[in-house]
């Protein structure tokens, strides 16, 4: 009989490509949201709609959350595969801190919204044609008052110094692999790599403490954008959270796209050392 079971690893890129199917549904349905709260500018159906907008971040941001969890639970068994996840690909790698995006990328992501829509208005103002380049009416981020870019700047400080003091954690982890006894046991080793039970004590203490600062930053993940969602009317917070949806949809595709590239391009053997690529 086939065995249908998952290994851990398995597991946790299944897992990963639930949460990127449950943001690829979320994406039309915060576009739908989005239109009909537009189109019911200024009427008595904008009340209603804001209240739908509402309730769909929170189910988005509750996504998020148990996402978070089932990462925690998984992480227990092996917490290192999500510092370098064999499902992404080498551009997200790249970009990765602690097993996911930086906190602080939610604030680029508003101020580059933010401005962004604003060029988009002075064009509108502008053009004579009387086409709305940005494909939507409404208020939306180009439109956030001092008093939230106030609170959005003080979160953003905040957020900024948590994450310092995990960066320190981690830092002082992977120092420890250079540490007593993981080294000391390298160094007497006759054969290089044997099994230790001594090492594996010391890198099964050192995956646990790895899983417990995986759960800080997704806590921390999860908390930041609530608090973002908080301030932000709910047209603005479904603006940025479709945003953030394609931008984190599109990395992936698009590190899929290079990946491809590099393995088309064939380095000439005679020029390793930096010669000219032949597709």
């Amino acid at each position: 009989m086939e065995n249908k079971g998952k290994n851990i690893e398995q597991a946790q890129a299944s897992c990963y490509q639930q949460w990127m199917s449950i943001q690829s549904q979320r994406v039309p349905e915060l576009k739908q949201a989005l239109a009909q709260r537009r189109t019911h500018e200024g009427t008595a159906d904008a009340a209603a709609d804001d209240n739908k907008l509402r309730e769909l971040t929170q189910n988005i941001i509750g996504d998020f959350k148990n996402y978070a969890g089932k990462r925690a639970d998984l992480s227990h068994r092996c917490s290192s595969s999500y510092y370098a996840p064999s499902w992404n690909t080498p551009l997200e790698n790249a970009l990765i801190w602690m097993g996911g995006c930086r906190p602080s990328s939610f604030f680029r992501l508003v101020y580059a919204l933010c401005g962004s829509q604003t060029e988009i208005r002075v064009t509108q103002c502008s053009n004579i044609d009387g086409y709305d380049y940005s494909g939507s009416g409404g208020a939306s981020l180009s439109d956030l008052t001092a008093e939230q870019l106030a609170k959005i700047n003080v979160l953003h400080v905040k957020i900024i110094d948590e994450e310092e003091k995990m960066t320190k954690k981690v830092s002082s982890l992977q120092e420890d692999a250079a540490d007593i006894p993981i080294s000391t046991v390298a160094y007497a080793e006759e054969h290089v790599g044997e099994p230790n039970a001594m090492v594996d004590q010391a890198l099964d203490k050192q995956e646990e403490a790895m899983a417990t600062l995986l759960a800080e930053a997704d806590n921390l993940r999860v908390d930041t954008l609530a608090k973002i969602i908080e301030i932000l009317t709910p047209v603005q917070a479904g603006d940025f959270l479709m945003a953030g949806k394609k931008l984190h949809l599109s990395m992936h595709q698009w590190g899929a796209l290079r990946d491809r590239r590099r393995r088309e391009c064939i380095i000439d053997a005679g020029n390793d050392g930096g010669g000219e690529e032949e597709k």
